[in-house]
């Protein structure tokens, strides 16, 4: 390559490498970190006055406090509104256990993982629990429109899906009979099955997933330093203390089989 040429090119990425690390900065000046969550995530991130931060909430809360950024919470009311709230630039990260789907990616970034994921079909007794794709089908099942729930069972050619479940209600919707299966990610099923022994975790469906924080494309240093952070976190005994605090006891071992099957 001519010298020309690969000092142009140096110049180019001098020049540029401040305006890819000028995000975090930014948000260290204003002096918040503005954090988009649906409303029914409690586990992960409580909205409500009074609740338990949630699983996400508190990492992210760390986080702050290493950055001395306060952490301003917005409500964003559904679950397909929230990839367009971030890239529009209404918040600086999306949690509440967001799971990274190929399809989000094309609009925005993701940091590490934050909580491993799988989805997994649900019933309630006396129904029995569903442990073949052939079952699922022959259930009228719940999901909530535009979440990556939704976006999994279109392509499991399901002949009855109840797609208008509000966030957080599927559980709900399985005990009122509205539906007779849902599908739902493995730390939500976790969750349900701790306030409802009566439902009952089946089949194991598709590929394993994992949660994580949604950052704008814009935004690599805040990615990076989200990412360290995290990498540093899952080191330590706190990651699995959250679990166990939000998830139960049972928590840890259940996600290690949805990870090996």
């Amino acid at each position: 390559m001519p010298r020309r040429t690969r000092t142009t090119l140096a110049l180019l990425a001098f020049l540029a490498a401040p305006a890819l690390a000028a995000d975090l900065p930014e948000i260290e000046k204003r002096g918040t970190l503005r954090v988009l969550a649906v409303p029914g995530s409690d586990q992960f991130f409580a909205l409500r006055e009074g609740a338990r931060p949630g699983f996400d909430r508190e990492i992210l809360e760390g986080f702050a406090r290493l950055e001395k950024l306060r952490l301003e919470p917005v409500a964003v009311a559904s679950w397909d509104a929230l990839v367009p709230a971030l890239a529009e630039g209404r918040g600086d990260v999306a949690a509440g256990g967001v799971t990274a789907t190929d399809a989000r990616r094309r609009v925005v970034d993701f940091t590490a993982e934050v909580f491993p994921s799988r989805l997994v079909a649900m019933t309630r007794k006396p129904r029995p629990p569903v442990q073949t794709l052939a079952q699922l089908r022959a259930e009228k099942v719940g999901t909530i429109r535009g979440t990556s729930l939704a976006e999994a069972l279109s392509g499991l050619s399901l002949p009855s899906v109840d797609d208008d479940v509000p966030p957080g209600g599927l559980p709900d919707a399985l005990r009122a009979g509205r539906v007779t299966a849902v599908v739902m990610g493995v730390e939500d099923a976790i969750a349900a099955q701790q306030k409802d022994p009566a439902i009952q975790v089946g089949l194991f469906v598709g590929p394993k997933a994992s949660l994580a924080f949604a950052v704008r494309k814009a935004h690599p240093a805040l990615r990076q330093a989200l990412d360290e952070y995290i990498a540093n976190l899952r080191r330590t005994p706190t990651w699995s203390r959250l679990v166990v605090q939000y998830f139960g006891e049972s928590a840890l071992p259940i996600l290690q089989k949805a990870q090996e099957d």
